[in-house]
This record gives C-alpha cells, structure tokens and sequence, in this order.
C-alpha cells in the first residue's frame, strides 16, 4: 500500500513513481480522496515534474523565429519571405523575452500598424504568423507555455470587390495582346492559373492536353485540363520554358486601359477571377471549380457561388410563404 491512515486521522501518501530506486515522495492529507488524486498525479507526471518552478525563459523573439525557422520555416515555399515579417514584428514590438509575449504587447502593435495604414487583411496575416511561430514550437517541445496569441480575435474586414472581365472586353483585352504575353492570358482565362502560376510554366509541365501548374501559392500541385487548340498554340516552340518572352508590365497595362477602375492589387489577377465567375455563371460546380483552383477550403470558392444561375433560387420554392397556410 502507498497510502496508510495514520493515528492523527490524516493519510499518508509513500510512493516512488520510478521504483525503488527512485526518489520517494511522501504526503500528507485530511482525506483518503485527497490522497488518492495526489498518488496517481505523482505517478502520472513523475517525468513531468510539473509540480516544481520552471526556470525563467529568457529567450527573446527573435531566438523563437530563429526556432521556428529550424523546424518549420525552412520547409515552406514563403518560408524566406515569412520570417522577414516576423522579425519586423519582433522589431517593432521591442524583440521582448517571447515568454514575455503577451495580447497587449500584440495588440498595440496591431493598432500601430493600422493606423500606418496597413489592411485588417494584412495585420491577420502577420497575427497568423506569428502564432504559428509558438503553435510549432508548442508541439516541437521547445515552448512550455500556452500560445500568448490564443484569443486574439482576427480583425474583421470587408470583403474585396472581385472585378471579372465580360466576353466582350475579354476580346478587346486579348486583341491587344501578341505572342507569349497572348499564350499566357489565353491559358490564365482557360484554367484560372494565378500569372505566375502560368507565366513560368515549362514545356514538361504539359502532358495529354492537362497543364499541371508547380509553381502554386499553397505549394501544391493542381492539374487542368485544356483544349486541343489550347495545348497546340502554348506548345508551339521547342524552348523549355513554354513563354520566355512574357512580359508582366505590358500586359498589366493593357488590362488597366480595358478597366481603368481596375481595383489595387487584382491586375492579371483579374483572369482568374474571370474564369471563376464564367464557370460558374456558365453552369459550372462550385465543388469542381475549389479543385481547378487549388483552393484549401471551400469558403474560399463560395465566393464566387452567387454567379450560379440557380443560386438561392430555393428561397422562392422552399420559403414558408410558398409551403405553409399562407400560400395563395
């Protein structure tokens, strides 16, 4: 027995969580319950030592990313350009003990940049990083402590207005396009590739008439089909990239005189949004098209379900007015 009541009334707690010769710990408690919690804690957590201080974590920010970078960042495609703004961060708020990292220090700095004038979109994007940094280091043993960033609400912001090209500037937009800067919209409008996605696309990168795009944002690859057409005009040449004379600016400016009121930071962009809103305008399914474009979640898709043409037309046949005692 490792618990014994003894003359006072009290019970006894006398175990050695790591066997004989392992150090004994011994307790006392008013009740055998108390005892009973205490010994299967002990015995639990007897290489956790959760019951002694924790010496002082005296690493500063900057040694946390240095970490992270170490088990994580390194791995990842933005992982160069993701510590660059993680280490601003660390800059910017002081580079403090990251045990010392708490929701004020956080939100303070969140509240500067904004009034810099950052988006809420991208002041999330930088929260996000920087709770990835304690998330991985959480679960690579080297952090003890709870994520400081743990309910910090993301700012809520509205959503961006998508611009889509309609079939008649599609074809003023591509008449004003020549040669490689032509082959590259015609596939971006065919595929919703992004323009790097498309732009840097090599010859063995086309095989059966299906473009597999390498060079995606979340690092995975995605395969679509195309046209026989299509897959004939991109493939003309013998080079291995398939458009070494693409050239970004020219089309970008020939897109801005198609819609001058072009909204900041969509430019070729706007041809993935085009095909997107098409597909679906077109009769196409909301499920297959978060595949041609790659998206991780769903959410991110529906933003262009209300182009369907049937979409919430259930509202008028399933509504209660149309169902119920009210109908006329």
């Amino acid at each position: 027995m490792t618990i014994s009541k003894l003359d006072s009334g009290q019970y006894l707690v006398d175990v050695r969580p790591k066997g004989r010769s392992g150090k004994r710990v011994r307790k006392r408690f008013d009740t055998k319950g108390e005892a009973q919690q205490y010994e299967r804690w002990v015995i639990a957590t007897q290489n956790n030592k959760d019951w002694l201080e924790k010496p002082t974590d005296r690493r500063t920010l900057t040694e946390f990313i240095e970490l992270w970078w170490k088990y994580k960042g390194q791995s990842l495609k933005t992982g160069a350009q993701a510590k660059l703004h993680l280490l601003a961060i660390a800059r910017d708020v002081g580079n403090p003990p990251g045990a010392k990292m708490t929701k004020g220090i956080f939100s303070d700095y969140r509240a500067e940049q904004l009034k810099r004038g950052l988006k809420p979109a991208t002041v999330n994007k930088y929260q996000k990083l920087l709770s990835g940094v304690f998330t991985t280091l959480i679960k690579a043993g080297q952090y003890k402590d709870v994520n400081p960033m743990k309910g910090i609400d993301l700012l809520s912001k509205n959503q961006s207005e998508m611009t889509f090209l309609t079939q008649d500037q599609i074809q003023i937009f591509l008449s004003a396009l020549t040669g490689d800067n032509l082959k590259t919209a015609r596939l971006c409008l065919a595929t919703g590739a992004r323009w790097n996605e498309a732009a840097t696309l090599c010859r063995s990168a086309v095989m059966k008439h299906k473009v597999t795009f390498i060079n995606t944002k979340n690092g995975q690859n995605r395969t679509v089909p195309i046209s026989q057409s299509l897959h004939d005009e991109i493939m003309a040449g013998d080079g291995n990239r398939l458009f070494p004379d693409v050239h970004y600016l020219n089309v970008r400016r020939v897109l801005k005189s198609v819609i001058p009121d072009l909204p900041d930071g969509q430019a070729t962009h706007v041809m993935r949004h085009t095909f997107a809103s098409h597909f679906m305008m077109n009769g196409g399914n909301i499920l297959t098209l978060q595949k041609i474009l790659g998206h991780a979640s769903i959410v991110q898709t529906m933003a262009y379900a209300h182009f369907a043409p049937d979409y919430l037309n259930d509202a008028v046949r399933l509504n209660p007015l149309e169902n119920g005692s009210h109908a006329k």
